[in-house]
């Protein structure tokens, strides 16, 4: 027995090492998902300035169309549906753009994606995309979810009308996110990039804008799934950049020019797809077609306790913070359309 356990120490002693060696890569892998460039703004927040003031105001507007006017508006409330589809459409046109409806049916009604373009001017080719849902879920007029996200892009859309930028930009508000079309082949922005790859076309990044508009300072009121709750803050107060593994580069990119431009908390993390609330949002249907995309949010469900429910109203939503993302979304977006996607993101970017 004495000669056995002798023999087993060499044993012993090369499991223990590969161990050893086992865990470090499993913490350089888990580092390297949350490891973000820069550094989260704290402290208190400054003024806004005389454009961010109007932000505020035209998201404010825009939301309580979507929710006060409109209410529920989905699939089983479809002539609603249809008119935040139509408000979308003139808010877009009014702006100075031609404005595209991607249709198709289901259930023998019509849905629509709406998309407006600025295309690039050195190399058109390459599309980044800023989208959000604006459908809200059943039973709930959407507020926050995703009224924010859907007003969001339509308030880049303005600010960018009119400019130039290298890379083609695209605005799309998407339908038909929410249940029963979640992550379906019915799903509106699983339809957009199915096309898009069937057509050929190269999206270099894409921006979901999903549930933005709730924060807190209070300790305990940011909540995440294991072992993300080990790592990041408990206060609800930042705005959150979430890609999957293979969108890591964009994470990064991302995140790193809104810590440049803004002076507000932000939190980002390229994780694994299966963590639950990864892929909650439109971005998961590019990432199907092999599409870099992140989700910009505030949690949703892991921080909103109005989530999906009839209290999702326009009161909830803190417009002032909503705005100060907005603007830093607005320079993020700059970026990623000027400089080449491969390109240090410390480097300065072009001016218009």
């Amino acid at each position: 027995m004495l000669k056995i356990n002798l023999l087993s120490r060499p044993a012993l002693r090369r499991l223990t090492m590969l161990a050893i060696i086992l865990s470090a890569i499993v913490g350089w892998v888990w580092f390297a998902m949350i490891r973000m460039p820069g550094i989260s703004y704290r402290g208190q927040l400054p003024s806004l300035n005389q454009q961010e003031l109007k932000l505020q105001k035209a998201l404010r507007q825009d939301v309580q169309k979507l929710v006060s006017e409109l209410q529920e508006h989905n699939f089983s409330s479809y002539n609603n549906l249809v008119a935040a589809a139509n408000f979308l459409e003139s808010s877009f046109t009014n702006a100075g753009y031609k404005v595209k409806r991607q249709q198709y049916q289901f259930a023998n009604r019509k849905y629509d994606n709406i998309e407006v373009e600025i295309p690039g001017t050195k190399i058109p080719d390459e599309i980044v995309v800023i989208g959000a849902h604006y459908d809200s879920v059943q039973d709930s007029p959407g507020a926050n979810d995703n009224g924010t996200g859907a007003a969001a892009v339509l308030e880049l859309a303005r600010a960018f009308a009119g400019k130039k930028t290298d890379r083609t930009l695209r605005f799309v508000e998407f339908v038909n996110e929410e249940p029963p079309f979640f992550q379906t082949p019915d799903m509106g922005s699983l339809v957009y990039a199915k096309r898009s790859q069937k057509a050929g076309e190269k999206i270099v990044a894409m921006l979901s804008l999903e549930t933005m508009g709730y924060y807190s300072d209070k300790a305990g009121t940011q909540k995440y799934p294991f072992p993300l709750n080990l790592v990041y803050p408990s206060s609800g107060n930042f705005i959150a950049f979430i890609g999957n593994i293979k969108s890591g580069d964009l994470v990064r990119k991302a995140i790193a020019s809104f810590r440049r431009h803004v002076e507000f908390p932000s939190e980002g993390a390229a994780l694994p797809a299966q963590i639950p609330g990864v892929g909650w949002s439109d971005q998961w249907s590019f990432w199907q077609q092999g599409y870099p995309g992140i989700m910009v949010t505030d949690t949703a469900p892991y921080r909103y306790p109005y989530y999906h429910t009839a209290q999702d109203t326009p009161d909830k939503i803190d417009f002032e913070k909503l705005a100060r993302v907005v603007a830093g979304l607005e320079s993020v977006i700059a970026d990623l359309a000027i400089l080449e996607i491969d390109e240090p993101v410390e480097q300065t970017r072009a001016e218009f």
